[in-house]
């Protein structure tokens, strides 16, 4: 378990790494949407290649950066029916729905992009509009994104296992595991009553009714 988990950390750095870095490229795409449009507006001008590396970056942006947003949590949940859930159950879920779909989705997107990629790379494929970009490099971000998010499937389905096991804390919630756990687990039942060894008792000031002399 040790070394799958630390493949799982160093999986984890470097999409940490990449999708950070990929982010910047939204403010790239917006910067050169702007100055096209105003190219055109002012001066009549267009580029069939810079509008085409307005959708290249945002192509960059949704391929590079899906395995962050798997790695932090931040793809579309239906919260009402998972919170409802114990922790336990969930994590049971997790582990089910990364084997049964993600994994071999992803896989499946790899093994068809790859030819893809490779017919367009040998014959260095263009695009169909005067003066447009190469088209290789943005099937071969098909590529790269799919093997990122594959990578990170398994790296996140390491972590939930280990999680399920008590041997890690679960990042997402930054707590004790197996403790985390088991308290998230008693959340739907209601604080429990204090203990006499409870801090907020002790620290109560005595009451000024005489029955209590």
């Amino acid at each position: 378990m040790k070394l799958l988990l630390g493949f799982s950390r160093a999986v984890d750095a470097m999409n940490r790494t990449i999708g950070r870095a990929a982010a910047w490229l939204i403010l790239a795409a917006i910067l050169i949407s702007a100055g096209n449009a105003i190219m055109r507006k002012l001066f009549d001008m267009s580029s069939n290649a810079w509008l085409e590396l307005q959708w290249q970056l945002f192509g960059a942006v949704f391929l590079l950066c899906a395995a962050w947003a798997l790695l932090t949590n931040e793809h579309i949940r239906i919260d009402i029916v998972s919170n409802a859930l114990p922790k336990r159950v969930r994590d049971g879920i997790d582990v089910f729905g990364h084997v049964v779909f993600l994994l071999p989705f992803t896989l499946v997107m790899i093994v068809t992009s790859v030819p893809f990629f490779l017919a367009s790379f040998r014959v260095d494929e263009q695009s169909m509009n005067a003066g447009g970009l190469p088209v290789w490099p943005a099937k071969f971000l098909v590529v790269a994104g799919f093997v990122l998010l594959f990578l990170q499937a398994l790296s996140e389905l390491v972590k939930r296992i280990a999680i399920m096991a008590g041997t890690i804390p679960d990042p997402l919630l930054g707590g004790e595991a197996p403790a985390a756990i088991a308290a998230l687990d008693r959340s739907a039942l209601g604080p429990p009553d204090p203990s006499p060894e409870d801090p907020a008792r002790r620290d109560r000031p005595a009451s000024n009714n005489p029955s209590s002399l």
